[in-house]
């Protein structure tokens, strides 16, 4: 019964072959290709008709090599695995070989678990006059969503229920908008993912002084967002003032993140959660910011720098610096402060 529960509840897989998959990510088959893949499981734990993978790969401290003897056991119809590993693999088992295991996995995931296709747009959705559909028959628009006009939604858009979309936005091409989202004064790439309640181009904490006053600064500017962009459940991205805040291909940012008024963020970068960064701020490339990481208006954060979780960074760093601390300083001086720190302490 509880496994009934569970086929009931849980992800839905797509049956496929190991030879569709082979011809599909071009991956070198050993063995019978058409055994049927019903579900992805880690390698310790798969039954047969799930496929698992084995990898010695590890780039970084976060991926542990398994021992060699959970490939050897494995119950896995199908392993994908390096060359030098096939020798460790069952008898009769089917095998995908390839480089990066880690990598192809992913690609794998999609496929067994993708979603349904949706489409149509639900009759309890508010869409005004003046939305602009390239492709209506592609796109998903789900119950109570809003819509207003002067918006531009590109093909394969999907928009779950109740999300909130203003004047004058644009939606790219197969990009995924999930419930309680709030977009305004936005330009949205293709393949970026909207997660639940995410506030985008909302006005930005932006304000003067004035005869003992503080006065709010109008804010006239966008949110431009690239391609593959990832903005996670209840983060939130401000508008520019003047300037438009920008966040670049491909960066994935997580859950409970502001990014506030006229920031600039590369391309590829990863924010985890709690991230805040005032306004003003410009991030470059392939920037790696920690858990709770703060970062002070006007700061610049050059390309490949990374910051470690819980600090306070108020100034420049430059490209490749690894920087942590409150306030953030280079790693190696953080270390040495906390050490003298400790051992006085003690004393």
């Amino acid at each position: 019964m509880l496994k009934k529960i569970k086929s009931l509840i849980g992800p839905r897989a797509t049956k496929i072959t190991a030879g569709e998959l082979a011809k599909m990510f071009d991956l070198e088959l050993r063995g019978n290709p058409d055994t049927v893949i019903s579900g992805v499981a880690p390698i310790a734990d798969a039954r047969a008709g799930q496929i698992a993978f084995y990898s010695t790969e590890q780039n970084s401290n976060a991926f542990k090599i398994l021992p060699i003897s959970v490939l050897e056991n494995t119950r896995a119809s199908v392993i994908l695995l390096q060359p030098e590993m096939a020798s460790h693999a069952p008898h009769g088992a089917t095998l995908l070989v390839c480089a990066h295991p880690r990598g192809e996995i992913v690609k794998i995931l999609g496929v067994v678990y993708r979603e349904p296709p949706r489409r149509g747009v639900s009759s309890d959705a508010v869409i005004e006059r003046g939305v602009f559909f390239r492709n209506r028959r592609s796109v998903y628009v789900g119950q109570f969503a809003t819509i207003e006009r002067g918006t531009v939604i590109e093909p394969d858009v999907k928009i779950y229920p109740n999300v909130y979309i203003g004047r004058n936005v644009t939606i790219g091409r197969g990009t995924v908008i999930h419930s309680g989202a709030h977009i305004e004064n936005a330009t949205i790439g293709a393949d970026c993912v909207i997660h639940n309640g995410a506030s985008i181009g909302k006005d930005g904490f932006g304000y003067t002084r004035q005869d003992g006053h503080n006065v709010f600064i109008p804010h006239v500017g966008r949110v431009v967002i690239g391609d593959r962009v990832s903005i996670g459940a209840n983060s939130c991205v401000d508008r520019g003032a003047l300037t438009d805040t920008m966040i670049g291909d491909g960066t994935k940012i997580d859950n409970l993140c502001q990014i506030a008024h006229g920031v600039v963020i590369g391309r590829e970068c990863f924010l985890a959660g709690g991230v805040g960064i005032a306004g003003g701020v410009k991030v470059g490339d392939r920037v790696l910011l920690a858990g709770h990481v703060g970062i002070a208006n006007g700061v610049k954060i050059g390309n490949d720098a990374e910051v470690g979780a819980n600090s306070g960074v108020f100034r420049d760093i430059p490209d490749g610096g690894r920087h942590m601390g409150y306030p953030a300083m280079p790693g190696t001086e953080f270390l040495r402060h906390y050490a003298w720190v400790k051992k006085h302490l003690n004393d």
